[in-house]
């Protein structure tokens, strides 16, 4: 969706307040896709703060579904991320690149609030994401998630340093 904020521009200390869809449904990263399971509309408040700047306030509720890191299970993280961010619609888009700007968001006086609301996910992505503080994991030889129950799988983990020792017991 875009924004067309030349008549908030216009008018100093005019406020507009928008309510917003962000229309994806996945949640797409280098790393993968990430369904969107709810989503409220954003609410976007802008201010006009003189000299073409403009400060934007919004609130983004949305949830998302994340394979655990540990035992892939799907896990649903909700996230909601208050933004208060300020700036500067005097300058063009190359002196926004140049002063290494982060507002890609912004093309001309238009506000594309897609990838926006992209950007603020994906600055508040967890590091890692667990269905639970006390996830088992699977198995690294039969993947068995070990959250319902136990394998047989030798689990005896061996020194590395000791290999070539242990190698010559079996040699033996």
């Amino acid at each position: 969706m875009q924004i067309n904020l030349s008549e908030l521009i216009s008018k100093e200390g005019k406020i507009l307040e928008i309510e917003a869809v962000y229309e994806p449904e996945v949640f797409r990263t280098k790393l993968g896709d990430y369904p969107i399971v709810k989503k409220d509309p954003i609410q976007l408040r802008f201010t006009n703060l003189g000299e073409k700047r403009i400060l934007l306030e919004a609130v983004i509720s949305i949830s998302l579904l994340f394979p655990c890191d540990r035992c892939l299970e799907e896990v649903q993280k909700d996230f909601h991320i208050e933004v208060e961010r300020e700036f500067d619609m005097k300058l063009s888009d190359t002196e926004r690149i140049e002063a290494l700007d982060e507002t890609n968001f912004i093309s001309g006086n238009n506000l594309d609030v897609d990838a926006f609301v992209y950007g603020e996910i994906l600055l508040n992505l967890p590091m890692k994401v667990l269905c639970r503080k006390d996830c088992k994991g699977i198995c690294n030889r039969c993947g068995t998630n070990l959250n319902y129950g136990t394998c047989n799988c030798d689990t005896t983990e061996l020194d590395p340093r000791m290999a070539k020792i242990r190698d010559i017991f079996e040699n033996l």
